[in-house]
């Protein structure tokens, strides 16, 4: 099963664009990675850069609107993800729960949805679906 663990640091919302890390932390996270993909567990990561630097497109009465960041009415923001293939959902939490994290994240666990999940007129409608996720980057 494949999950994504989202992570939220709580006041990223309103991070700068130069937002500084703190290389003890980063060391800290990098260890965690580190036994997550010796586990064999991990397929991928990345973080991200605040939404200062985003943009959000809305689609208000069927036209696309782009909004620059930072996003006032944000409360909580995604900072980075892991995405994991585990047994169980409670193996995923138990992952979450070795995260070296500070008092102000919060990691938020979602399954991903398999094709088995939905029916088979779903499964017809998406037919290619795999196929456009391992198109890679240009």
């Amino acid at each position: 099963m494949r999950f994504m663990m989202l992570m939220i640091p709580l006041g990223y919302e309103s991070a700068p664009p130069d937002v500084q890390l703190d290389p003890e932390r980063v060391a800290a996270m990098m260890r965690y990675n580190e036994a997550l993909k010796d586990a064999g567990v991990l397929i991928t990561l990345d973080g991200l850069h605040p939404p200062s630097m985003g943009a959000r497109v809305s689609f208000a009465g069927g036209k696309p609107v782009v909004t620059d960041g930072p996003f006032a009415e944000s409360k909580e923001v995604l900072g980075g993800y892991w995405m994991i293939d585990v047994a169980s959902r409670e193996e995923a939490i138990a992952w979450a729960k070795k995260c070296p994290a500070s008092d102000n994240e919060i990691i938020e666990i979602r399954q991903v949805q398999e094709m088995t999940d939905f029916s088979e007129d779903v499964q017809k409608a998406a037919a290619g679906f795999d196929k456009l996720k391992q198109a890679g980057p240009r």
